[in-house]
């Protein structure tokens, strides 16, 4: 086989994989995101976001925890990158905070967020792993969000500011971007059942801020072409819903699979790729709003080239009809609400999953992955793929023998080797898919949950902060560099 790139260029072509082998150029990488790793919460010029706000509130958090210190990743840059470096990855993908950036969301750049983006830029490129940056991963500044944040169309001009800035101080040094990591949570858990920040629950305010996320996504692309040099690709990370009927034979069953489709996948995939919303979508949601928040001009600048979609996956749904019979069940497995996530669909109920599971509750289930690679591919053919999260949280146990410590997570490592079979499966059935990567490389902030659940390839001790990798980081490591599950 041959390639026509290096972990560094911009080009990724790939050949037809041999039997258990990934093409050449396929990336092996693995994601954080700034506010679970890096810590130094307050430092070199860093404003508040909503989520340092909602970590401090009482209640909002398991055990009071908050993401002051998370993993240190800020002071222990090197030591992070040299880690990588030993588990072989070709790309990581990691978030940039935009209160570093912008303290207040608009108007001065703080020089020090952007010479640790640099560092860290630098780094990744010496150790020959490609950086694959993304603009916002939910850290919204507070100011802006007391401004009226994503509920408000002005977040998303000062969003392609802020990436205008990027692109043009680190356009030089990453050429692959992704402008939103999973909007989705950020309208509907932020704003819906609000156990995500900023902590609201206004179904209508959800989706003026899907809307407004979409826009920012648009705007920033823009931003990101006039600043960054050309060459480079541009993404978004989506977490799309792999939802199936109970009764597959039951009309009002397939119609609540329709319903979470358009609220969970459509309302982005259909401005973002195909330039409109869904009219089912706003035939649901019309007894809630009339979507005025929509301008003219808005569809046409949301629906921007893009070279990349980033698929997020971790578990399948199964829904029906709600028989109005005791307390619907909204969760999708992200903390159960009074609010629902999923404004217009009160009417669908999701039915718990069969095991097994993980740590979070989410069934495992490698073939939800399938399908959405294949509708993805179906969907949009021009547009390559990347996996840009998979992965799993155990309930880890360090040990130590011979003075060396040890994480045996058996769990995790088959779960990643299934999931991996399936994008070589997809790859042999014509999809374009280019990269995955795992997440995440270390144990990190896991939102609402707190330090209580775990998904690193890396073990971190959150009283020492010492990084252990996982028996499933050193499989990783082996499959990354033979390139191949055989």
């Amino acid at each position: 086989m041959t390639t026509s790139h290096s972990k560094t260029d911009s080009a990724t072509t790939l050949d037809g994989p041999a039997a258990g082998t990934f093409p050449d150029g396929f990336m092996f990488g693995a994601a954080t995101a700034a506010y679970q790793v890096e810590g130094a919460a307050r430092e070199d010029g860093r404003g508040p976001s909503i989520w340092d706000t909602f970590s401090h509130t009482p209640g909002k958090v398991a055990g009071g925890d908050t993401g002051d210190v998370a993993c240190d990743h800020y002071h222990r840059l090197e030591a992070d990158l040299d880690l990588m470096a030993q588990l072989g990855l070709d790309s990581y993908r990691f978030s940039i905070a935009w209160p570093r950036i912008q303290p207040t969301g608009r108007g001065e750049v703080n020089q020090a967020g952007l010479d640790f983006y640099r560092r860290l830029a630098d780094g990744l490129r010496q150790r020959g792993i490609r950086p694959l940056a993304t603009l916002y991963h939910w850290d919204l500044p507070q100011s802006l969000q007391d401004a009226g944040g994503w509920g408000v169309r002005e977040t998303a001009h000062a969003f392609a500011d802020y990436a205008g800035i990027v692109g043009g101080a680190l356009g030089d040094r990453i050429d692959a971007w992704t402008t939103l990591n999973e909007p989705w949570c950020s309208a509907f858990l932020g704003h819906g059942s609000g156990v995500h920040a900023p902590g609201v629950t206004d179904a209508v305010t959800a989706l003026r801020a899907a809307h407004h996320l979409n826009l920012g996504h648009g705007l920033a692309l823009q931003a990101l072409r006039g600043s960054v040099p050309s060459g480079a690709e541009y993404s978004v990370s989506l977490n799309l819903h792999v939802v199936h009927p109970d009764r597959p034979d039951v009309a009002e069953d397939l119609d609540a699979v329709r319903r979470i489709d358009a609220l969970g996948n459509r309302i982005f995939t259909g401005p973002m790729f195909a330039g409109a919303y869904p009219e089912d979508l706003l035939s649901d949601t019309a007894p809630l709003t009339d979507w005025s928040f929509v301008h003219d001009g808005d569809l046409a600048d949301i629906h921007q080239p893009l070279e990349t979609i980033g698929i997020n996956y971790y578990s399948t749904s199964r829904v029906r009809q709600w028989d109005g019979t005791g307390q619907n069940n909204h969760s999708t497995g992200h903390n159960l609400s009074s609010a629902s996530p999923w404004p217009g669909a009160d009417s669908v109920q999701f039915l718990p999953q069969p095991a097994p599971h993980t740590a979070m509750g989410w069934n495992i289930e490698p073939s939800g992955l399938y399908e959405l690679i294949m509708r993805m591919h179906r969907e949009n053919p021009d547009k390559s793929l990347l996996i840009t999260e998979n992965g799993s949280a155990f309930d880890d146990t360090v040990t130590t023998a011979d003075g060396q410590r040890r994480v045996h997570d058996p769990e995790r490592t088959d779960y990643l080797r299934r999931h991996l079979e399936v994008v070589l499966q997809t790859i042999a059935e014509g999809a374009d898919v280019r990269g995955y990567y795992a997440w995440s490389l270390l144990d990190n902030f896991e939102w609402a949950y707190g330090y209580s659940k775990r998904f690193g390839l890396v073990h971190v001790d959150y009283d020492t902060l010492e990084r252990t990798p996982k028996d499933s980081g050193l499989w990783y490591a082996q499959v990354a560099r033979a390139r191949s599950l055989a």
